[in-house]
């Protein structure tokens, strides 16, 4: 919540409402759009008149009319329209000047511009006093008191008080810029007047070639003062009421603006002293990633020669508000601990200038509205600066950059410094067209990275939220170790709650993938991380070393060439194998990193540092989410077992490399089971049923009731496969719920009978050795992750989501694995085809000698409209809105032969695991609980199985403490 300080101290002598003060205060909360009584025209024109009427007052001499703005403040009116507030002294200065009260503009200014919005600001309603500054400059020989602008939004520029001595004509005319022309240049940071757009303002207010658009009324004389104060309507935005076409010098041929911030916004700023903080950047890439560089296009840090040491990369596509500020209130949370490490060596105070956040958005007419309005709420995005083409070359992103000190938070509340943020370097990247994640990565890696050379960058997408002290704890896994090509956080689920208790765990399907995640996390990451290659940084929340993913400058292979790979193939170039692999290209990159030529990297694991995420709540949502997934991991998976010849080419040691063979079989050994699962959860089922049917429990009948649940299985699994090949989750989600709830309710089952057949043996009746098996390996499993969970402190999840992970297991056995291999066949391969070019923010066009004809917003009033729309949308209930599905692009033919393969695969994979089962369960046999009744092949192979799940819980479990008494060393 505001406090006090959030309207800025009242001056002594500066007269105020109080209770105007009181509404404003609690407005920045309530509702930052609303307004409060305001001098209307009328007063000021009543003021005009009589200061000319003959009541013995010279015309030239100020007269003043007193009146108070929106916020309280009290300020006055001159004859000019000129409006004047009052310092601490009692003495009026200059708050903003009418343009027809200089003489020395008029003539010039009224021929072109004479729309009442053509008002020329040097400084922002007053809604904080402004201080004295006790410096006395000298002009023409005259001593002249000045008052710097207080949040230094022309930093370089003075505002003189009328009544120091000196002429207004010459005041003005004392600040023309008289330095040679390279004004031309807007990268120029020491310029001293600048216009809207952050173009130094010569000899007159704009270019002579300048002309007004949008009205007729270019012959008006007489210009009135704005002095409307209402709220922005209520439906839909509207349409900039003024253009004009303005001669903008180019940067080396591109079209770069420095756009001045909106007012309103400035008001709030802690920090004016730079331009970073006044002005938003604007570049209009006309080129690709690759040319980035090449094509002279630059970024602040590269003007301000600063080095990044963190750059963040935040990924979008149609993700609402909440989620999006709730990644970047979590990233300016983060950035602010890196400012409170006062005894490192590398952050501090200024530790802020070190770390960069791109925002990057996968197509401009995908992007959800309302995080642009978030976007324009703390000063990044603005309407109206953006355009289509320039110089007959296709604007391929818009590239903002600006320097904000505020946040919002997921529930729509602003936050500042008196939240303890600090200012965050932001680069907005809002893709033209859609193209896909990876391109999204390759405008972050191969274009925005080059230029900022960082150290350190960090991948987010958005909806993750890391946790406060996150990111710091990634970057010192690379600092502690020049080792280190990659790490890692742990992903948690967002639950509703804290500590991974929540609502959010009543729904059944997110309480599973809780139980999913957390597993993953303490036993595999661990191991990995051990092994020093972990198969997967997941993109939600990674980190990398910039210079480990450099391709060979000779060759031109490496970890990059082979990420990239996967967005230059399309449809009619390649085939199911590599389509399917590129849909885990993070996968590919983490075994490039490992196997890289001439190098040792490793990757680690790094559990302290958490991202907490969404995950699907829905079901179709889930199917299709894990169908990506698998298919990728496996073929992935088959890819790195094919090259794992690779680190023989590595500098890694011996010991090293023998732990790399040692991972790549246990690689294939999962891969082995993992193909048969089906199978096996099958024989399973079948063998914990029949052991019910033994005559010493008692229950004759249980046969009849085993042999109608072993049809329903063979129904249910029957169905999944019919499902997954001609329906889409999302198409028939009461029948994908049908199918889990079928397969859950066995499960249930399988549970009961496992659990009597276990004690049936501990009370000594039959000696079974095949259950015994089964205790050990039901210990080994779920044993390790009851010890590994308390050993991480971390046994929650045991206790609130393992009866549920249990009864989604055939539907993460059989149902995920069975659409996945029923849609092969299905991948997207971006926009190929859409090479429309949109005309809707209009065309740039080179006039001669490095200058362009601009259409852009004709002043600051038009500037901070649009800023008081997207604080009013912000507020407004959002509308939901159903993105429009993506027509199918692959021609017919290549279809057939996906679905050809898909076919071949699915039946290879579906025979061989019903061969599987006909073999062992091919029994004569109707019990399976004496021993004497069980074929040994049966016996066998369940002894095998189980051996395997204990052997690997071990093998788990081993490297998870090895893990922790690693981190535990090294403190």
């Amino acid at each position: 919540m505001a406090d006090e300080n959030a309207l800025g101290p009242r001056a002594p002598g500066l007269p105020i409402s109080q209770s105007l003060y009181d509404q404003a205060l609690s407005a920045l909360n309530d509702d930052p759009t609303s307004h409060y009584p305001s001098p209307s025209y009328d007063e000021a024109q009543n003021a005009f008149n009589r200061a000319n009427s003959s009541d013995g007052h010279n015309e030239y001499e100020p007269q003043y009319q007193y009146s108070c703005d929106q916020y309280g403040n009290q300020y006055a009116c001159d004859q000019y329209g000129n409006q004047y507030a009052y310092d601490e002294y009692g003495q009026p200065y200059l708050l903003e000047q009418s343009l027809q009260s200089n003489e020395a503009y008029t003539s010039q200014y009224s021929t072109a511009h004479t729309d009442s919005q053509n008002t020329q600001y040097y400084a922002p309603e007053a809604r904080y006093p402004v201080q004295r500054d006790d410096e006395v400059y000298t002009i023409d020989g005259q001593s002249t008191e000045c008052v710097h602008d207080p949040y230094h939004l022309n930093s370089s520029q003075t505002e003189l008080l009328p009544q120091a001595g000196a002429s207004q004509e010459t005041l003005l005319n004392s600040e023309k810029d008289d330095r040679p022309d390279s004004w031309r240049s807007h990268d120029t940071i020491a310029v001293n007047d600048k216009d809207y757009y952050g173009e130094p303002i010569r000899d007159s207010m704009w270019p002579e070639q300048s002309e007004q658009l949008d009205h007729d009324d270019d012959k008006k004389q007489v210009i009135k003062p704005t002095m409307h104060f209402g709220p922005a309507p209520v439906r839909g935005r509207q349409q900039r009421r003024h253009n004009t076409k303005r001669n903008i010098p180019l940067t080396y041929g591109n079209l770069v603006l420095n756009c001045p911030i909106p007012t309103k916004l400035a008001s709030f700023l802690n920090r004016r002293d730079d331009e970073e903080f006044t002005h938003m950047r604007y570049s209009a890439v006309t080129c690709d990633p690759n040319d980035f560089v090449d094509n002279n296009f630059t970024l602040r840090q590269q003007i301000y020669n600063r080095h990044t040491e963190i750059f963040i990369c935040i990924t979008m596509y149609n993700e609402d508000e909440k989620l999006f500020c709730r990644s970047m209130h979590g990233v300016m949370k983060n950035i602010a601990h890196l400012c409170t490490r006062n005894k490192s060596r590398m952050w501090g105070k200024d530790g802020w200038k070190k770390v960069v956040v791109g925002i990057i958005s996968d197509g401009r007419k995908n992007i959800h509205p309302r995080v642009l309005d978030c976007l324009s709420a703390i000063g990044v995005y603005q309407e109206g600066v953006a355009k289509n083409m320039v110089d007959d070359k296709v604007v391929t992103a818009h590239v903002y950059e600006y320097t904000t000190q505020l946040s919002l938070d997921s529930k729509m509340q602003f936050k500042g410094a008196e939240k303890g943020l600090v200012p965050v370097q932001v680069l907005f990247c809002l893709k033209e067209k859609n193209a896909k994640k990876i391109n999204s990565h390759r405008w972050f890696f191969n274009a925005f990275s080059k230029v900022l050379q960082p150290n350190v960058c960090i991948l987010l997408d958005a909806g993750t939220r890391p946790e406060n002290k996150s990111i710091y704890y990634l970057w010192k896994s690379f600092d502690t170790n020049s080792n280190v090509a990659g790490a890692c956080g742990e992903i948690c689920v967002d639950t509703g709650g804290k500590a991974g208790l929540g609502l959010g765990l009543l729904n059944p399907l997110v309480a599973a993938q809780n139980f999913e995640y957390k597993i993953s996390n303490i036993l595999d990451k661990t191991l990995e991380s051990v092994f020093g290659y972990i198969s997967v940084l997941p993109g939600a929340f990674s980190a990398y070393r910039y210079i480990a993913l450099q391709d060979d400058p000779e060759t031109g292979r490496g970890p990059l060439a082979s990420y990239f790979k996967g967005e230059s193939l399309h449809g009619g170039d390649v085939d199911v194998f590599t389509a399917n692999m590129y849909l885990a290209e993070d996968r590919i990159l983490c075994f490039e990193l490992a196997g890289k030529a001439k190098s040792d990297w490793v990757m680690r694991y790094v559990r302290n540092a958490r991202g907490v995420t969404d995950v699907p709540d829905r079901l179709p949502e889930f199917i299709s989410q894990r169908r990506r997934w698998l298919n990728g991991a496996f073929f992935s998976a088959v890819y790195a077992l094919l090259h794992s010849f690779q680190y023989s080419k590595t500098s890694h040691s011996f010991m090293r490399k023998l732990v790399l063979a040692v991972a790549t079989f246990y690689t294939f050994i999962n891969m082995l089971f993992s193909w048969f699962g089906l199978a096996n959860f099958y024989i399973f089922f079948r063998v914990l049923s029949r052991g019910l049917e033994d005559p010493s429990f008692g229950v004759p009948k249980i046969g009849i009731l085993n042999e109608i649940l072993h049809f329903i299985y063979i129904g249910t699994l029957l169905a999944t496969f019919i499902l997954a090949l001609g329906n889409r989750p999302q198409g028939s989600p009461w029948k994908y719920m049908t199918v889990v709830f079928l397969f859950a309710s066995l499960t249930m089952y399988m549970l009961v009978a496992g659990v009597l057949c276990i004690l049936k043996m501990f009370q000594g009746d039959k000696g079974n050795s095949m259950f015994a098996q089964m205790v050990v390996s039901l210990v080994a499993t779920y044993g390790v992750y009851i010890v590994a969970s308390i050993l991480a402190l971390d046994p929650l999840h045991v206790v609130t989501s393992t009866l549920q992970y249990l009864l989604f297991q055939p539907t993460y056995i059989n149902v995920l694995n069975i659409y996945a291999f029923c849609n092969l066949h299905d991948f997207s391969w971006g926009t190929k085809g859409d090479t429309a070019v949109s005309q809707d923010l209009g065309n740039v066009k080179s006039t001669g000698q490095g200058m362009a004809e601009v259409s852009l917003p004709s002043a600051q009033a038009d500037i901070d409209t649009a800023y008081e729309e997207s604080l009013a949308n912000i507020r407004e209930k959002p509308v939901l809105i159903q993105g429009a599905p993506s027509p199918d692009k692959q021609a017919e033919k290549k279809m057939d032969y996906y679905k050809n393969i898909r076919t071949n695969v699915l039946m290879v994979w579906s025979l061989s695991n019903a061969l599987l089962a006909g073999i062992i369960l091919n029994t004569s046999t109707a019990t399976s609980f004496g021993m004497e009744e069980v074929e040994m092949r049966t016996r066998t192979y369940v002894l095998i199985v189980l051996i395997f799940v204990a052997a690997t819980s071990g093998i788990r479990f081993i490297g998870s403490t090895v893990y922790l008494i690693l981190q535990f060393a090294h403190g």
